[in-house]
């Protein structure tokens, strides 16, 4: 792992292994994850890139069966000691999930607000605070004149922004993502790609997609992953230009995958 900047690291993942009961998923991850940049993990199917992301904000461990080992540090502090409510951890560390699951009955307001109130939060000004989350999310020009619209009535890539918005309305202050553009249309991949170059002004972005084109896209960091362990990390053109791997190249270039 060569690829370093004056950056801060926000997160980093030492020595961290998973298992889904004897079976082992992760082998040893050290990955530093750098404070307002994206960083793409990439791999075969299979290969624990969801795993990955799942044990930054310990839902890993909801799975029966599930356990991990190694650290998983935030802002420098363990996020796995006992002192260490997880649930503040999922509040820190959001996730956006590969396929929009907005609440579909709900209106587009509610829906924005479920994970704050799902939590026991009431905020000060719940309208103010809805339309601060849908713009980040670039959705509210879109629904501004229907919030009370059943957010099943959205579009797929408009209900996939509604969660990313529900998402930012918990004020993370990291952002997973796993492969939410995967059930999308191009044009609307593109929007959430668009999207994800203005959120990284604010947040430290993880995003797990099996498209080598969008990673080169959206990454200023590029995680390679095969069998459970990380074969290569770097700058996201180093990766796609000159990895220091050859399984790296191969994958990247179509030979296995």
């Amino acid at each position: 792992m060569t690829a370093r900047e004056s950056s801060p690291e926000k997160m980093r993942a030492e020595g961290l292994s998973a298992w889904f009961g004897g079976k082992r998923a992760l082998k040893d991850i050290t990955l530093p994850l750098v404070e307002r940049k994206v960083t793409a993990v990439i791999g075969p199917s299979g290969c624990g890139k969801s795993t990955f992301i799942r044990c930054l904000n310990r839902m890993h461990e909801v799975v029966p069966g599930a356990r991990t080992g190694g650290k998983v540090l935030l802002d420098g502090r363990s996020i796995y000691t006992r002192d260490v409510d997880p649930v503040r951890v999922r509040r820190r560390v959001g996730m956006v999930f590969q396929k929009p699951n907005p609440f579909p009955a709900m209106s587009v307001r509610d829906n924005v607000l479920a994970g704050l109130r799902l939590s026991g939060i009431v905020p000060p000004d719940p309208n103010r605070l809805a339309e601060d989350a849908l713009r980040q999310a670039a959705l509210w020009d879109d629904v501004k004149d229907a919030l009370d619209r059943p957010g099943g009535a959205l579009s797929g890539g408009q209900q996939q922004r509604l969660c990313i918005a529900r998402c930012l309305a918990l004020e993370p202050e990291v952002v997973l993502m796993d492969e939410p553009c995967s059930s999308l249309d191009p044009a609307a991949t593109a929007k959430i790609e668009e999207l994800i170059h203005e959120l990284r002004e604010r947040y430290t972005i993880v995003i797990v997609t099996h498209s080598m084109q969008q990673a080169a896209r959206v990454s200023d960091f590029t995680a390679f992953f095969n069998v459970g362990e990380l074969v290569e990390y770097d700058l996201a053109d180093v990766i796609f230009t000159k990895p220091s791997d050859p399984r790296t190249e191969d994958y990247i270039t179509g030979r296995f995958g």
